[in-house]
């Protein structure tokens, strides 16, 4: 396994195998069971990323997850993620600027709308040195796996799709009732509704990507034992006990926790 991308952080639903046409799942199965996609995810990302591309252009790839022998897949969509993440970057600048970033016929595809003609939900969300909290809001402590991978940490925390949107439900219920309407209301909205595209058997995954080495060597650096010292699912569920109860010190406590955790890692991208 290569080393993973340094600074990239993945949310996935796996949905049932079955739920995928027989055309698709047959060639999934035949290229990527029981192979390492995560690899294959990364370099298919960088290059689609380098060298501009239609996003139907070229065959895209999934992963493959097994649970007490029942299959589960996760498209990658990488074409349609990398067309996002060029949309977002061009409305972050200037429209006499972006044009210098960006080759004319990006910006002629991103104006017409090419990003959007798929018509699908991606089954994954990245983000880059950092996790939102609201992604920790979907897990309990005992969803998570630690270790390491021919020399990588690595963490994984995975959950039943229907217990991950109760679990928002919460969050979002805890928010609204502390905040009212906001920003963060609305992206635990956001969330809420993503999650309820997918079929209801599917399974849902946080992958720490490379953001594990930076978290580990973090950690270690504070005096602590490395990843075996995260609890930043459990801070995000003191925070959100602590809005129920109207518990300003108990909600804080846990948010402040979390956010200076996450913050030394987010300064790894300053040092780069």
């Amino acid at each position: 396994m290569a080393t993973p991308t340094p600074y990239v952080a993945s949310l996935r639903v796996y949905e049932p195998l079955e739920t995928f046409p027989e055309r698709d799942r047959a060639g999934w199965l035949l290229r990527f069971s029981g192979v390492d996609s995560k690899d294959s995810e990364q370099f298919n990302s960088l290059r689609r990323i380098i060298f501009f591309e239609s996003p139907a252009a070229r065959q895209d790839g999934v992963h493959i997850l097994e649970i007490d022998g029942k299959k589960f897949a996760a498209p990658w969509a990488t074409s349609r993620r990398c067309w996002s993440a060029l949309s977002e970057f061009k409305s972050s600048l200037p429209s006499s600027v972006s044009k210098f970033f960006l080759p004319r016929e990006v910006e002629e595809a991103l104006s017409l709308g090419i990003e959007d003609r798929q018509g699908l939900v991606p089954h994954i969300l990245t983000e880059t040195w950092m996790i939102p909290p609201r992604w920790f809001s979907l897990f309990t402590k005992d969803d998570r796996l630690s270790g390491e991978i021919n020399g990588h940490p690595f963490v994984l925390v995975r959950t039943k799709l229907e217990l991950a949107k109760q679990r928002a439900l919460k969050a979002h219920r805890a928010v609204r009732k502390a905040f009212g309407p906001g920003p963060v209301e609305e992206e635990l909205v956001e969330l809420i509704n993503w999650l309820n595209v997918f079929d209801t058997g599917s399974m849902l995954e946080l992958d720490y990507g490379g953001l594990a080495i930076y978290l580990n060597t973090s950690l270690i650096n504070s005096g602590e034992i490395g990843l075996e010292a995260d609890t930043s699912i459990e801070d995000v569920h003191m925070s959100i006990e602590g809005l129920e109860l109207g518990d300003a010190v108990m909600a804080g406590s846990g948010y402040e926790r979390l956010v200076s955790r996450w913050r030394r890692v987010s300064e790894y991208e300053r040092a780069t």
